[in-house]
């Protein structure tokens, strides 16, 4: 029996999909928002919780299929991980696309650099998945 060449990414997607779920946890019990959020910062995290749990689940069955020993169910895993990686480059350019209009990187270094390290990883990681998945092994 060969390596799963694709278990390194199932398990980066398995640890993305628990940090999303982390991510909304803390923001509604300890409270992520910054301290003094622009206008209209509320609503828009507050319509972030289902597609982020979508994916959430997603990038769990993907990577749960992308560890397993059987190849048919890894291409299934690559294709859903594709699904996943469109999904997290959307959200995270989305998210980039209304910090810059508000200002939210020149605000409070912990919040910009909380908010610039989930938009990195979101983007990068899902081009990583693009590239590591577009051929079917």
């Amino acid at each position: 029996m060969s390596a799963n060449p694709l278990r390194p990414l199932a398990l980066l997607e398995l640890a993305t999909a628990a940090g999303l779920c982390l991510f909304w946890i803390l923001f509604f019990t300890v409270g992520l928002a910054p301290a003094a959020p622009p206008p209209g910062y509320l609503a828009f995290e507050h319509a972030f919780p289902f597609p982020d749990l979508t994916l959430a689940l997603t990038l769990l069955v993907a990577g749960s299929r992308l560890a397993s020993t059987r190849v048919e169910r890894r291409r299934g895993g690559q294709v859903l991980s594709l699904v996943a990686a469109g999904a997290l480059i959307f959200l995270g350019l989305l998210d980039v696309s209304f910090n810059v209009q508000q200002g939210m990187y020149s605000g409070a270094l912990w919040d910009a650099l909380l908010a610039g390290a989930i938009n990195t990883w979101c983007i990068g990681f899902g081009l990583f998945v693009i590239i590591r998945c577009r051929r079917l092994d």
